[in-house]
């Protein structure tokens, strides 16, 4: 057998193994941007922000599918499984770029649809319902107090039906004195959610524009070596 067939075998069946981890790798990813956004989704209002996550599992699938189909194409010899392996890279490039189009969009995006959707939700804690148990969450979570500062927490029904405290999930960490007293403020987190939430989506957002576009320097230089 030729020395340079077995050199090319060598280099599509390596690619394979590569695209393999890259698709177990973009599927975490997405999984993980999609995890941290549904963490928090009763303060966003645009769904829509998850679009990059889905296309980044997709894409994750295709390169694992792509990989078995280069490797049985690879070892037989097939021009025809090789040329549908470009043509999937092509897509996927293609899919990529869509990804990190829309990632990019949608992070210029978050801090309106929080200012939109945060006070609502802040306003309808009572204790109990839905809005209660994500608001405690991510007080708790973010170890943050009110929208913008504690004090936001004055303006609502909760403060003045509660004897003027905040919820207990303002309080500091391991922090057993705290009532929620606003003359406690060395016992309470005072910064605000808002701007956390904000930087928690942003951060989550940039880490996955920069796995995409990692991944898709990757598919092209495939693409030069095909």
């Amino acid at each position: 057998m030729d020395c340079g067939i077995i050199t090319s075998k060598t280099v599509l069946l390596l690619l394979n193994l590569i695209f393999w981890a890259a698709g177990g790798a973009l599927a975490y990813v997405g999984s993980y941007v999609i995890k941290s956004y549904n963490n928090f989704d009763n303060f966003l209002e645009d769904k829509y922000t998850l679009i990059p996550a889905a296309i980044i599992i997709t894409v994750g699938v295709v390169m694992f599918i792509i990989g078995t189909v280069g490797c049985c194409a690879t070892l037989r010899e097939s021009k025809v499984g090789l040329s549908f392996f470009l043509m999937i890279l092509l897509a996927m490039f293609a899919a990529e770029v869509a990804a990190l189009v829309f990632a990019f969009i949608y992070r210029g995006r978050i801090k309106g649809d929080l200012e939109r959707s945060m006070s609502d939700v802040f306003q309808k804690y009572d204790g109990e319902n839905s809005e209660t148990r994500a608001v405690d969450y991510l007080q708790s979570q973010l170890q943050c107090c009110g929208v913008q500062t504690y004090m936001n927490w004055t303006t609502t029904p909760w403060f003045s039906s509660s004897n003027n405290t905040v919820p207990i999930s303002c309080c500091k960490q391991n922090n057993t004195e705290c009532t929620g007293k606003l003359d406690q403020p060395d016992l309470l987190n005072t910064q605000g959610c808002e701007v956390k939430l904000e930087q928690l989506l942003q951060d989550v957002m940039s880490y996955a524009m920069l796995v995409i576009l990692g991944f898709a320097i990757i598919t092209v230089l495939c693409l030069t070596v095909l």
